[in-house]
C-alpha cells in the first residue's frame, strides 16, 4: 500500500479529513516527488510543493508484523536556491493561517532552519506549530512557538533524563514553557498525552481504549486534532481532548484517522 508520508503531509491529511482547508508546502524530486504530489491533490490538500532539479523524494518502508518495522530512505539535497524558493512561498501567509512546521530536516540544510523561518515570520503575528526533536526544537523557543509537541521519550532527550510517567514530565514540560512555548504537548502513546496550556493549566488524559494497527502517524494526527478543534472553540481543554482522540483514532485504523472515527471516540471518552 502506497501512502503520501512526512509528518506534514500527515498533518494536512487529518485536517483535510477534519474538513479544514489545508495547503502542503515542501520539497519534492523525481518520479515518487510526482506521485506524492499526485496523491495529496486526490485528498483535496492544496499543494505549493516545490520541485527540486536532482534526486528523488524518499520512500520510506513501514513492515507490519508482531512488531513494526521501519526502514527509512535518503531524501534528496535542498540548495540555498531551494530554501530561497521556501522563504518566497512562505511570505504569502496572513495572520489568518496557522503554519505548521513538522519532522526532521534533511543533512543538507542547517538546524537553524525552523528558526530562521519563524524569524522571518515574526511581524506576520501568525500561529507557528513545531512538531521537531533535539536541536531543531530548542533552537525556536525563544521565537514563542504557538505550540510544540515532544513525544515523552524525545522530552528527556531534550533534558538527558529518563522519563516515565506524566508526573515526571510535568516540570519538563514547564521548563519548555518558561524557555518560551506558549503551549506543550507531550504525547505517551498508549498512556495518552499531556499538556500544559498558554495560562500554566495543566491537563492529562489516558488514551482512548482500542486496538493498535498502526501507530505511523499518530502524533501527527494528535496535532491535527487539536488544530482542528481549537480553531473551532478556542477552548485548550477541548482541543487537547479532541487531538488525543483523533491520535488514537490513526492508531487504531490501518490509515489516518477519518472525521467519524474521531467523532466516535470524542463521544465515548470521559
Amino acid at each position: 500500500i502506497i501512502y503520501p508520508g512526512g509528518k506534514g503531509i500527515n498533518v494536512s491529511i487529518v485536517l483535510s479529513n477534519l474538513g479544514d482547508k489545508t495547503t502542503a508546502l515542501g520539497f519534492l524530486a523525481g518520479f515518487t516527488g510526482e506521485h506524492i504530489d499526485s496523491l495529496i491533490k486526490d485528498m483535496g490538500i492544496s499543494s505549493r510543493m516545490i520541485r527540486l532539479d536532482e534526486g528523488m523524494s524518499r520512500i520510506n518502508l513501514k513492515l507490519k508484523s508482531k512488531e513494526e518495522t521501519e526502514l527509512n530512505g535518503m531524501g534528496p539535497n535542498i540548495s540555498i536556491i531551494d530554501i530561497a524558493r521556501l522563504y518566497q512561498k512562505l511570505e504569502s501567509i496572513t495572520e489568518d493561517d496557522i503554519l505548521v512546521l513538522a519532522g526532521s530536516i534533511p543533512p543538507s540544510v542547517s538546524e537553524g532552519l525552523y528558526s530562521d523561518i519563524m524569524e522571518r515570520l515574526k511581524e506576520t503575528k501568525i500561529k507557528i506549530v513545531v512538531d521537531a526533536t533535539k536541536d531543531l526544537l530548542m533552537n525556536v523557543l525563544d521565537k514563542k512557538p504557538f505550540l510544540i509537541k515532544p513525544n515523552i521519550h524525545e522530552l528527556g532527550e531534550l533534558f538527558n533524563v529518563k522519563l516515565d510517567s506524566a508526573d515526571e514530565a510535568l516540570p519538563y514540560a514547564l521548563k519548555l514553557k518558561e524557555m518560551g512555548a506558549v503551549n506543550v504537548i507531550i504525547s505517551m502513546g498508549k498512556d495518552g498525552a499531556m499538556m500544559v496550556d498558554e495560562y500554566g493549566k495543566s491537563y492529562t488524559m489516558n488514551s482512548p481504549e482500542g486496538k493498535l494497527v498502526n501507530s505511523v502517524g499518530a502524533g501527527d494526527s494528535l496535532v491535527a486534532g487539536f488544530l482542528h478543534k481549537y480553531l473551532e472553540t478556542g477552548n485548550y481543554e477541548e482541543a487537547f481532548r479532541y487531538g488525543v482522540c483523533t491520535g488514537s483514532a490513526s492508531a487504531f485504523s490501518s490509515a489516518l484517522a477519518t472525521k467519524e472515527e474521531v467523532e466516535k471516540l470524542y463521544r465515548e471518552i470521559k
